[in-house]
């Protein structure tokens, strides 16, 4: 995965929606912080690895990497926002359960919005693509996915999302 690309990419789709938005030099980044937590939360929902009261199984996988995918397009952005844009992916051992991983996602997002670090952008980094890979994901998978709803979102913003 080439996340010098991804990030270009994404730095393209943010410039196009803060001009279309009229949000040149707006500061975004709690906006930003909180729609990758409802991502976050949306992909935990098509995964439905918590949801320990029901027999129904988790959604298609297409469209679980297409969840997983609207994360990284935030965590893109935020590492945009703040500068980071150095930052790729390290390996590092995943907890134990989907629902674990989750919690420590959120925890990371939580400690990135308090801290705009790079070991901690690193550490939120680290530990999304390890929910990718305890998912199933390859990272040539993830980057093909990625670009194929950056294509979406330039639509979508195009048509009056």
């Amino acid at each position: 995965m080439n996340m010098n690309t991804l990030f270009h990419m994404q730095r393209g789709l943010d410039s196009y929606i803060e001009k279309e938005h009229n949000l040149e030099g707006t500061d975004l980044f709690n906006q930003k912080v909180l729609a990758l937590l409802v991502e976050i939360g949306e992909l935990a929902n098509e995964t439905r690895c918590f949801k320990f009261w029901s027999t129904k199984g988790p959604s298609e996988r297409t469209i679980i990497l297409e969840e997983f995918v609207d994360g990284v397009h935030f965590i893109l952005s935020l590492g945009i926002l703040t500068q980071l844009t150095d930052t790729v992916p390290v390996a590092e051992q995943p907890a134990k359960t989907e629902t674990d991983q989750f919690l420590l996602v959120m925890e990371a997002v939580h400690a990135f919005q308090k801290a705009k670090t790079q070991d901690v952008y690193q550490l939120l980094v680290n530990r999304y693509f390890a929910l990718g890979d305890m998912l199933g994901f390859s990272a040539e998978e993830v980057e093909k996915a990625y670009i194929a709803k950056n294509e979406v979102n330039y639509k979508r913003q195009q048509s009056g999302y």
